[in-house]
């Protein structure tokens, strides 16, 4: 899916928004994500820190978690929105590669600003898939 210029920008928007809500008292990095639906819904999502710092989430993950525990499996795109312009971090992209390898990214920094435009698999080569097990 191609996404028109203004869905791309809401996206940014709501990922915006949420990253108002996120909880990053140790790193002050907040992190917001809006991950789109194939039906339209949008599902957001902010990182979490903790202070025993392996128990931290993403926003990404976040947003994911929160679409699939409302029964959601298949995802167009999702906007991330940081400070400036951050990529998903491994653990984000397998998160998402277990939903398509086609899904776009969105990175925008915090004016909102769209830094970089990419899918799934050009952020994560190689992914390792359910057919993986398989074998």
């Amino acid at each position: 899916m191609t996404l028109s210029d203004e869905k791309r920008q809401e996206l940014i928007r709501v990922a915006s928004q949420a990253r108002t809500r996120a909880y990053a008292p140790y790193s002050n990095y907040q992190v917001g994500a809006a991950l789109l639906t194939k039906n339209g819904e949008t599902f957001t999502g902010v990182n979490v820190e903790n202070a025993a710092y392996s128990d931290t989430i993403c926003a990404e993950r976040s947003a994911v978690f929160s679409a699939v525990s409302a029964g959601a499996r298949e995802f167009d795109a999702i906007a991330i929105v940081t400070r400036n312009g951050g990529a998903p971090c491994g653990s984000c992209r397998q998160v998402l590669s277990e939903f398509g390898l086609d899904i776009e990214v969105l990175q925008a920094d915090e004016g909102e600003n769209l830094l970089q435009q990419s899918t799934v698999k050009d952020l994560l080569p190689g992914a390792f898939l359910s057919q993986d097990l398989l074998e």
